[in-house]
């Protein structure tokens, strides 16, 4: 007994030596949003711990899209000028890899696990689907006027918008063919697709509301209409009332932008009711959740700047400033160095 009790002295005695019985658990990472600045050349980074600007990231003239993997080490987005997407470490705010791409390309789209990204390119008429661990454009698909790329959480399904077919197509990736095409009532403009693709919520261009798919059936199954308001006077997106779209994580609620008179709403899904309007700045352009459900971000595209709103609450807690003309966004958790 006194020898076991001498070896536990003599352990404590060791690893108070090395600091060790000071050791405190790993940090979990940092929540974070993303927001592309469509008329300059930056990506703003947003702490949502601190509600704070936390850097920019230089990436080249009109940055349009951005997405990421689940994990939070890297960071995708497009850049029209350049006609490339871009690889950023989120350790180090760093360009690690540009990749080019067929066209000018819009709103990307990557799998979980990051291997594959899926980029609309307005101006061939096509979705570029990119082999990140390649390094380069291993599919075009064609399609009449893309628009969006989108994912549900899966890592061999991609879906992406024909604003010229007024559809969502949908993309198997072991075959890298489609494998549906889901018409909607008008020009598809943003869109959510739940987790067991059964539903499609869309927004459509010159409508001030939002559409709901059955995809299994391919019909309509209700339209959404948002509070009367004048129709917005928004430059950077014409023919369009509602241009952001997101799903709550437990897919309860669906938040919808409106640029017509600068807010929010919340859609109770299973109460089929909308919320009063929660004040936003200039032309609300898109929407993100926090991972955890906790945050709201809004990109402001007409007052240059981003929104956080408390999910729960649903009040604005912070207006951020950002860029000049903020337009996509994404808010993530980034692993600690």
């Amino acid at each position: 007994m006194r020898a076991r009790t001498r070896w536990l002295v003599m352990a404590v005695l060791v690893l108070s030596a090395f600091g060790l019985s000071k050791v405190v658990p790993a940090k979990m990472g940092t929540m974070k949003a993303y927001v592309t600045n469509s008329l300059g050349d930056t990506i703003t980074v947003i702490d949502l711990g601190t509600l704070k600007v936390d850097g920019a990231i230089k990436v080249g003239k009109r940055v349009h899209g951005v997405c990421a993997p689940a994990d939070g080490s890297k960071l995708f987005t497009t850049i029209e000028s350049e006609k490339t997407l871009k690889v950023i470490d989120t350790a180090t705010n760093e360009v690690t890899a540009t990749i080019g791409l067929t066209g000018r390309p819009n709103q990307c789209a990557s799998t979980p696990d990051g291997h594959y990204v899926g980029v609309p390119i307005r101006d061939v008429g096509g979705i570029d689907i990119i082999d990140t661990r390649l390094g380069k454009v291993v599919k075009v698909l064609p399609v009449n006027a893309p628009h969006n790329s989108y994912n549900t959480g899966r890592n061999d399904v991609l879906y992406v918008s024909s604003m010229g077919d007024h559809e969502i197509d949908r993309i198997d990736l072991k075959t890298m063919e489609y494998t549906d095409m889901i018409p909607v009532g008008g020009i598809p403009r943003p869109y959510a697709v739940t987790r067991d693709e059964k539903t499609l919520y869309v927004a459509l261009s010159d409508y001030h509301g939002f559409e709901v798919v059955n995809i299994p059936d391919k019909k309509e199954i209700t339209r959404v209409d948002l509070p009367a308001a004048a129709p917005a006077d928004c430059a950077l997106e014409p023919h369009t009332e509602t241009h952001g779209l997101a799903l709550s994580p437990n897919e309860k609620e669906l938040w919808v932008t409106s640029l017509s008179d600068g807010g929010v709403y919340v859609y109770d899904i299973a109460a089929k009711k909308l919320s009063k309007e929660i004040a936003t700045g200039e032309c609300p352009n898109w929407i993100g959740f926090s991972p955890d459900g906790k945050y709201v971000t809004v990109s402001n595209c007409g007052s240059d700047n981003a929104t956080i709103i408390d999910a729960k609450t649903r009040q604005a807690l912070a207006t951020v400033k950002t860029g000049e003309g903020p337009k996509r966004l994404l808010a993530m958790v980034v692993p600690a160095s």
